[in-house]
């Protein structure tokens, strides 16, 4: 079993990140009895991921990505997925200017900070491949010219995995590009009669803007800078390693995938106020890193339970890997 260094110093961290607490104040305001669910998406967007919300609806998954975009000042945009909406409506079009007598480029909804997809999967795969690059390499490509997004950006996508009529679901290729998918789930009782009571009144929930994107900058070089023993990279490679051998599994995570989980991982100690990644961050983290990473032998799953199926083989694989001390 691997060692691993202890350390005993207290950590008191850079003034830029003592703000974290803020955020999650504010995420939380919109958002009632969610607490992990806030702290994975704050992570997310520390380590400079895009996030997928996968739930029914009803529950907060566009009120989620209205919180977490509102809680940066910054640009936001809200496209809303159909099925004949084209790529221009995402990346922009190209026009001839009669005036000027030479083609412009008009700039689409994706030239911005915070991008909200709402309902992803409505999208043509035609659609949905506009992002891809965006997504990847921060940039849109348009006839032959590539275009620099700006800084921070971020997808924040939501899709209803119960209803399949209309959809189109996201290929493998595009749903690496996530760094994590998660699922809000149904609010306590204690929690869902304080949204009841707030639908009663005035409008609730608007976040307040907490810090802007220069900050949220300087929060995520922070972040990067969060230490990472090499025994807890010899158990995240483990897992990696699992995944790509276990017989219910067609395909195992990508080193993207690996890469991933490292990044939220020091996203995650941050937000719980460490300056180094425990193996904890790493059990929590596999199944909203891994689990749209993975696809599940078709001989085993069922096409709508095959998720479900990827997070019990993840957990499977948790349990067969030694945790560094």
């Amino acid at each position: 079993m691997t060692v691993m260094l202890q350390r005993e110093s207290v950590y008191t961290p850079p003034v830029s990140l003592s703000r974290l607490s803020e955020i999650e104040l504010a995420l939380g305001q919109a958002i009632r009895g969610k607490a992990d669910v806030l702290r994975l998406s704050l992570a997310c967007l520390l380590a400079r991921g895009h996030l997928l919300i996968e739930d029914v609806p009803g529950v907060g998954k566009t009120t989620l990505a209205h919180a977490l975009a509102r809680s940066v000042r910054s640009d936001f945009q809200r496209l809303q997925f159909t099925s004949d909406m084209l790529p221009s409506d995402v990346v922009g079009v190209t026009i001839y200017n009669a005036h000027s007598q030479e083609f412009e480029f008009k700039q689409g909804p994706i030239f911005t900070n915070f991008l909200l997809a709402d309902e992803i999967n409505r999208a043509t795969p035609k659609t949905q491949s506009a992002l891809l690059e965006a997504m990847n390499e921060m940039q849109v490509t348009i006839d032959g010219r590539s275009w620099a997004l700006a800084q921070p950006f971020m997808v924040i996508a939501t899709q209803n995995p119960v209803e399949h009529h209309g959809t189109y679901p996201l290929p493998e290729s595009q749903l690496d590009r996530f760094l994590m998918r998660i699922r809000i789930g149904y609010p306590d009782m204690a929690a869902e009669r304080e949204i009841v009571r707030q639908s009663a009144g005035p409008a609730q929930g608007v976040t307040r803007s907490v810090i802007s994107g220069e900050e949220l900058t300087a929060l995520q070089e922070a972040v990067a800078k969060i230490a990472v023993d090499e025994a807890i990279v010899d158990y995240m490679l483990a897992i990696v390693e699992r995944t790509r051998a276990h017989e219910s599994l067609a395909m195992g995570v990508s080193p993207r995938g690996a890469q991933a989980l490292y990044r939220a991982t020091q996203a995650l100690a941050a937000v719980e106020g460490r300056e180094y990644v425990i193996p904890d961050d790493v059990k929590r983290l596999v199944v909203p890193v891994f689990a749209h990473r993975v696809v599940v032998n078709t001989r085993i799953a069922i096409a709508q339970r095959s998720a479900e199926l990827a997070e019990k083989i993840l957990g499977e694989i948790l349990t067969l890997v030694d945790v560094p001390l």
